[in-house]
């Protein structure tokens, strides 16, 4: 198949905070879907524009505006954790998401698009510092779970990484520096579940 230039959208989950860049999710993705092929690669990572602490109104203002210009050929989404944290309302919230996937759809089919869940980052060590982990986990599930649906509604695979991330509560090495992002091991964790299902929407082996 022909090379797909792959943009990323999103928040510090996309972009790898405290992470090397070949640690980030999207890289390991491609560079997975790249490896022993003769051939030309699935997905040419040409812009990661995910960006540390953007919430969904973020993405619409920033990132989306970008996207044409970048002429993709495969777009992913991950971004929520930031309007929990600063308290977007569901309602809020759904809308935002509905129009980011509408405007990625307009640029590339729903089966060029990969939507992933966030991760619960209440259980590392700096999590309490960011809200109650109680509300504030099940704020990022009931997030997870809106951006399932719509995803669903659209034909757009949806990848949720949340009980994978629950396991950086009982094994550090899954916890970057910082004390609060996912480590390149983690992301590691995210390609093992997401990889099979990009393989299935680019009809790759």
């Amino acid at each position: 198949m022909t090379t797909l230039r792959y943009v990323a959208l999103g928040d510090s989950y996309t972009i790898g905070t405290s992470v090397r860049q070949d640690e980030r999710w999207p890289n390991q993705l491609a560079r997975r879907l790249a490896a022993g092929r003769s051939g030309a690669p699935p997905l040419d990572l040409v812009a990661n524009l995910g960006v540390n602490g953007f919430a969904t109104r973020d993405v619409i203002e920033v990132e989306l505006p970008r996207l044409g210009g970048l002429r993709p050929g495969f777009v992913s989404l991950l971004v929520g954790v930031n309007d929990v944290v600063q308290g977007v309302p569901a309602d809020t919230y759904r809308r935002n998401v509905e129009h980011i996937l509408d405007a990625v759809a307009s640029h590339v089919p729903p089966e060029r698009i990969l939507a992933v869940g966030t991760p619960d980052y209440t259980v590392t060590r700096q999590g309490a510092a960011y809200g109650d982990p109680r509300r504030q986990s099940a704020g990022i599930a009931a997030g997870n779970a809106t951006l399932a649906i719509l995803a669903e509604r659209r034909r757009i695979a949806f990848v949720d990484v949340f009980g994978l991330s629950l396991r950086a509560a009982v094994d550090a090495s899954l916890v970057a520096d910082d004390g609060l992002h996912p480590s390149g091991t983690q992301y590691a964790l995210w390609v093992d579940a997401i990889e099979p299902v990009v393989r299935r929407l680019l009809g790759v082996r």
